[in-house]
């Protein structure tokens, strides 16, 4: 930990909110120098809402007015985040696809979690196009976002053995429980100063990230 301010984070879901709870707890466990300010949802009865509630986070919602009017949309998201200032804005889950002018504005304070190894199996349902395709390994990747979908520069993957028995439920309970893990991480680089935008890509530990940084998770760990 530095002694810096914690870095301000406002969370986005469309769902459960398990990413965002992991975020929360590590905050406030301590173990990163972040603080949630903000928690929004585009679903009125997303039960990530009640869980930032429980966990004393302030909530909003955003109702999605549909795809022709995303502009609306997120023109209250701006007005939210001004409100709330953060440093980072965080998707956990959040299921709508951002505007190319959103983004750009914001580049370097998105990120967002994909679980698959990007870039493999960009956008939905990957852990049964994983097993459909029979690939031996799996995983999370924690990335930059930018206007292309799932595209942006991958800064952390887990990657998770897939196994002989593996269903589309536990294979992705194995890698959602890695990505609990990766993505807090990332952030607590983020917050120490160990990670940063510049010059259009992402540096670590002052070099430029010309490929992710990639956690192995085995049976020994429990994943």
């Amino acid at each position: 930990m530095t002694g810096a301010d914690p870095l301000r984070l406002a969370i986005l879901i469309s769902g459960r909110g398990s990413n965002m709870t992991a975020i929360a707890r590590a905050c406030a466990e301590a173990r990163i120098n972040a603080r949630v300010s903000l928690v929004i949802s585009e679903r009125p009865g997303a039960a990530g809402l009640d869980s930032a509630r429980a966990l004393k986070i302030e909530t909003r919602t955003i109702a999605w007015p549909g795809a022709a009017d995303r502009l609306q949309f997120e023109r209250g998201l701006d007005e939210a985040l001004a409100a709330a200032r953060p440093d980072l804005i965080v998707l956990a889950g959040f299921m709508r696809i951002l505007s190319q002018q959103f983004v750009e504005r914001r580049a370097g304070s998105i990120l967002n979690i994909h679980p698959s190894l990007l870039p493999s199996y960009r956008g939905l349902h990957t852990h049964r196009r994983v097993l459909e395709a029979g690939d031996a390994v799996h995983g999370a990747s924690v990335h930059f976002v930018t206007a292309e979908l799932d595209g942006g520069p991958v800064i952390l993957q887990s990657r998770v053995a897939v196994r002989p028995r593996d269903t589309e439920d536990s294979l992705s309970a194995r890698v959602q429980a890695t990505e609990h893990i990766i993505y807090p991480r990332v952030i607590g680089w983020l917050a120490d100063g160990r990670l940063m935008w510049r010059e259009g890509r992402p540096w670590l530990d002052g070099k430029a990230l010309t490929a992710p940084v990639v956690e192995e998770f085995d049976g020994s760990r429990e994943i």
